[in-house]
């Protein structure tokens, strides 16, 4: 049987065929969906969780792993810098079931903070890294992966991308096959205890392996394969790059790289022995284009291929160019589609936000602000400007506290969300609390993981796979990581709001705030009643504007209106009108 499944979907199908114990990780764009569809399509086979970090699912699954278990762990690509310390280790230690790393890379930036490249993990850790060009070898890349991690002892990272995770194509459908075998721990403190004197040695089965599975890679596996065409241009690609290079050079001869490290260095050198030029087609960085150069085999990438940005068709094309010396001229329907080219929709937070308030607030202070990573990143736009920096998740906190012990005289705020404080933001305010720092941090809390499609947290007092369980209290974390002031707030009360702001940053001791209201996309109603403006009454002062609300419309010089479809009756414009204009 077979059915259309996105990357994502094929990704939680492979886990569930392969027999997968435990899935467990942490919700970014564009992984979360794996997880999620394990929940919902096989929670009755295997376990499957949201943890608080990328780290701590890296241990959780390598727990599950080194008692003989099947384990998956699923990140975004950012997510393995918090997962990078475990992972160099467990390279070293090896697991007797299978430990396999799920990536996904963010190309053209869509939803991240940068554009990383996850196969430079690969070489550092010195495991296998693996990359599908679509749903169906999502799953069955998946499978050998898990065959791969057993057979050598090996993590394996397996690396995706935004578009094989969110596009479709058709996966055969098999039956689930469990192996048999006893999940048992069984003690090897040589191979799992790193301290020095056993880590030296292991360090040398580590050197050994990669040296198995690149020759393995070369000969034996079958995820690498050769598509012989034309002999004047050979093209080495891999992931969903592949695609594109089948579409822009149909006639040229082809290996598409499965596992591009350890490098399949003798199955490169015969292809490239077979043809006159040799081009590397990669998305993002240059790393097998570099990795081939070191091997001593001619090719050229970079030099034509952007390492910036996500690669497509037209991208691609354009490199043909250049490669060949000629004017680049788009296609008939490219030049159709760029004569109308579709109107720019800025991201702006949703209509009734409980953060607008807070934000709204904060830009009448004067004060700095460290931002965080999540959806109140999208503070940091016009017309609210409330954030001056968005670094990585936790930064909010820990850059606001060395910030205020910088010398600086102005006050400074540290933001980040519910999930993000969980993730990385407790140990943060455990410093500001034992260093004493004189700054104001807030947990915006509404309830869930917004940003990354409304997943439940610790805060929230319920599972990945819907089972009741025990709710964190941000105010009872505060006061046990030392901090004495602390308040809670609504931050759709206009007037509270800007109250305990005021009373927090001019205080000469740290606070700890949290701003508490659901997220409005959780709610089945709205906030409140539908507001209007009253024409006669307003003066066009348009600090209603100014919450950025996308309700509140205007053109030019008309006075502002407000649209009764995406309304959702937060009440905040006519708390902050002056003039009594604004009304249910």
């Amino acid at each position: 049987m077979k059915q259309l499944l996105s990357g994502n979907e094929a990704f939680a199908r492979a886990m569930y065929e392969a027999g997968v114990t435990l899935a467990v990780g942490y919700p970014g764009t564009p992984s979360t969906e794996i997880l999620e569809n394990c929940a919902k399509h096989y929670k009755d086979s295997f376990r499957c969780e949201w943890a608080p970090n990328e780290k701590v699912a890296l241990e959780v699954a390598a727990g599950a792993a080194m008692a003989g278990a099947r384990a998956c762990v699923t990140m975004k690509h950012v997510g393995l810098n918090v997962a990078a310390d475990p992972l160099l280790s467990l390279s070293y230690a090896g697991t007797p079931g299978a430990l396999i790393i799920i990536v996904a890379d963010d190309p053209g930036m869509h939803s991240s903070q940068n554009e990383q490249d996850s196969r430079h993990y690969a070489r550092f850790a010195k495991v296998p890294v693996i990359e599908p060009s679509d749903s169906a070898e999502a799953k069955e890349f998946l499978k050998k992966a898990i065959e791969i991690s057993e057979t050598y002892r090996t993590p394996v990272i397996m690396r995706t991308s935004t578009r094989v995770s969110h596009s479709r194509s058709l996966v055969e459908l098999e039956e689930r096959q469990v192996p048999d075998r006893e999940i048992a721990f069984q003690k090897d403190p040589k191979s799992y205890a790193l301290v020095p004197a056993f880590a030296r040695k292991l360090r040398y089965v580590v050197e050994d392996r990669v040296k198995r599975i690149a020759a393995d890679n070369s000969e034996k596996w079958t995820l690498n394969r050769v598509e012989e065409g034309s002999k004047k241009l050979g093209i080495v690609t891999e992931g969903i790059a592949y695609q594109y290079v089948k579409e822009v050079f149909p006639e040229a001869s082809v290996l598409k790289l499965g596992c591009a490290w350890p490098l399949p260095e003798k199955l490169i050198r015969d292809f490239a022995a077979g043809v006159e030029r040799v081009l590397v087609v990669e998305e993002v960085e240059d790393f097998t284009e570099l990795n081939m150069k070191a091997a001593g085999i001619a090719c050229e990438g970079k030099k034509y291929v952007p390492n910036i940005g996500e690669l497509s068709s037209d991208v691609l094309r354009e490199s043909r160019a250049k490669m060949e010396g000629v004017e680049y001229k788009p296609c008939a329907c490219c030049e159709k589609a760029t004569d109308e080219p579709l109107p720019n929709r800025p991201p702006t937070l949703c209509a009734g936000c409980p953060h607008r308030g807070l934000f709204y607030a904060l830009s009448k202070l004067d004060v700095d602000v460290t931002g965080d990573i999540g959806c109140y990143s999208l503070g940091v736009q016009p017309p609210l400007s409330a954030l001056d920096t968005i670094i990585c998740m936790g930064a909010g906190f820990s850059m606001a506290h060395g910030m205020s012990q910088s010398g600086q005289k102005r006050k400074v705020v540290g933001l980040l969300g519910d999930s993000t404080f969980f993730h990385s933001g407790i140990t943060g305010l455990l410093n500001i609390a034992w260093n004493k720092a004189n700054c104001t941090v807030i947990v915006l809390d509404n309830r869930i993981t917004a940003m990354t499609g409304h997943q439940d947290n610790p805060g929230t007092g319920k599972t990945l796979m819907g089972d009741p369980s025990n709710a964190a209290d941000i105010a009872e974390i505060g006061r046990a990581c030392g901090m004495k002031n602390i308040a809670t707030f609504d931050p759709l009360n206009y007037a509270e709001t800007s109250a305990v702001l005021k009373q927090a940053t001019e205080s000469d001791e740290p606070w700890l705030l949290i701003s508490k209201s659901p997220c409005v996309l959780i709610m089945k109603e709205r906030v409140g009643n539908v507001r209007k403006i009253d024409a006669e009454k307003c003066k066009n002062c348009r600090a209603c504007v100014k919450t950025g609300c996308p309700a509140i419309e205007c053109t030019g010089k008309n006075k502002p209106e407000i649209n009764p479809i995406t309304c959702n009756g937060c009440s905040l414009c006519n708390q902050v009108c002056k003039f009594g204009a604004i009304s249910e």
